[in-house]
C-alpha cells in the first residue's frame, strides 16, 4: 500500500510501524523515508552476515545458549534470564561480538548464580562460542569447497547481483562485520563476493578499539570528502544503520528471513526501522528496481 500525503520529515520508527507500509509502487521495497537524496551515492559499505552471507545463519540460537549456561552456571536456566538474554542479542545486533562478551560477563555478575572464581573474562567467553558456531560454519564451507551446495544457498537472495550491479556502476564498495577480520576475509573468500570488495573488507580487530563500524563509515566520508547523500550503508542490524544516520549516509535496511535465505521476516523489520533505515527490504530479488530507484534515471 501507498501512503498518501506523505511529510517530508521522516516519520517516527514507532509511527511508522503502526501504520501500512509504504511500498514503493509495484514492489515490496519499503520507503521510510522519500525524502532521501538519490542519484549521488559512490561508495557503498556492506555488512556481511545476514545482509550477503548466510554462512553464519543461526548464530543467534548458538549465542543464546553459550549466554545462558554462562549465567546459570550449575543452576538451570530461568524464563527471565532466557528473556534477557534474547532481548540483548537482538538489541545489540552488529556489534563486535567482544562487546557482546563483555555485557556478558556484566550479566553473569548481576544475575549472581556463578562464584566470582568461575566467571570467565569477554575473551573466555567468546573463545567458547566462537568454538560451537565456528563447527556448522566450516562444514558449510567445505560444502561448498567439495561442490555440495551452490554459493545460491548460502547467499541471500538476489544480494550477489545487486553487488554485481553496483560494481560495475563504479561504486567503491567496502565490507564491515563484527566478525574477526580474518574469518570474515575468509568467507567473503569462500562466497566470491570479495572481489566486489575492492575498497577493502573489515572485522572485528584486537584490541577492540583499533574497530567499529561507525570508524570506518567516519574515515571514508573523511578520506573522500564525501557528504551523506554520496554513502549507501547496507546492513540488517541496528548497529550500523544507526551509524548511517548519524554519519547522514542513506541506509538500506535488510530484514530477511535467514534460514530460507529470502522474504521477510517481521520481528527483524521492526529492528531495522527502529534502527534507523531509510530503505527496507526483505531480500534482493528486486535489484532492478531498487537500483533504479536509487539512481533515477535523467
Amino acid at each position: 500500500m501507498q501512503r498518501e500525503g506523505m511529510s517530508k520529515v521522516k516519520p517516527d520508527p514507532e509511527e511508522y510501524l503502526r501504520g501500512e507500509p509504504n511500498y514503493l509502487p509495484g514492489t515490496q521495497i519499503e520507503i521510510i523515508d522519500p525524502n532521501i537524496a538519490r542519484g549521488q551515492l559512490r561508495y557503498s559499505i556492506w555488512d556481511f552476515d545476514g545482509t550477503i552471507s548466510l554462512l553464519r545463519e543461526g548464530w543467534e540460537h548458538i549465542m543464546g545458549p553459550v549466554m545462558v549456561e554462562a549465567i546459570c552456571g550449575e543452576h538451570p536456566p530461568t524464563p527471565e534470564i532466557e528473556k534477557a538474554v534474547a532481548e540483548f542479542i537482538d538489541r545489540s545486533t552488529g556489534i563486535q561480538t567482544i562487546y557482546q562478551m563483555e555485557h556478558l560477563v556484566e550479566m553473569v555478575r548481576e544475575f549472581g548464580l556463578v562464584p566470582q572464581e568461575k566467571i570467565l573474562d569477554a575473551w573466555g567467553y567468546k573463545q567458547i562460542y566462537n568454538e560451537r558456531l565456528m563447527v556448522p560454519v566450516r562444514e558449510r564451507v567445505r560444502q561448498l569447497e567439495r561442490g555440495e551446495k551452490k554459493v545460491e544457498q548460502f547467499t541471500l537472495r538476489g544480494s550477489m547481483e545487486f553487488l554485481k550491479m553496483l560494481y560495475d556502476r563504479g561504486m567503491t564498495l567496502y565490507c564491515f562485520s563484527g566478525t574477526d577480520q580474518e574469518d570474515v576475509r575468509n568467507e567473503a573468500r569462500a562466497l566470491g563476493a570479495d572481489k566486489y570488495f575492492e575498497g577493502g573488507i573489515f572485522g572485528a580487530l584486537r584490541p577492540v578499539e583499533a574497530y567499529s563500524k561507525d570508524k570506518v563509515i567516519k574515515e571514508i566520508l573523511r578520506r573522500f570528502d564525501l557528504h551523506g547523500a554520496q554513502l549507501l550503508v547496507v546492513g540488517d542490524g541496528p548497529v550500523e544503520l544507526k551509524n548511517a544516520k548519524e554519519n547522514e549516509a542513506v541506509a538500506l535496511g535488510v530484514a530477511s528471513d535467514e534460514a530460507r535465505g529470502y522474504g521477510l521476516n517481521a520481528h527483524k523489520r521492526k529492528r531495522v526501522v527502529r534502527g534507523g533505515a531509510d530503505i527496507l527490504i526483505a531480500d534482493f530479488s528486486e535489484a532492478q528496481a531498487l537500483y533504479d530507484y536509487l539512481f533515477p534515471a535523467g
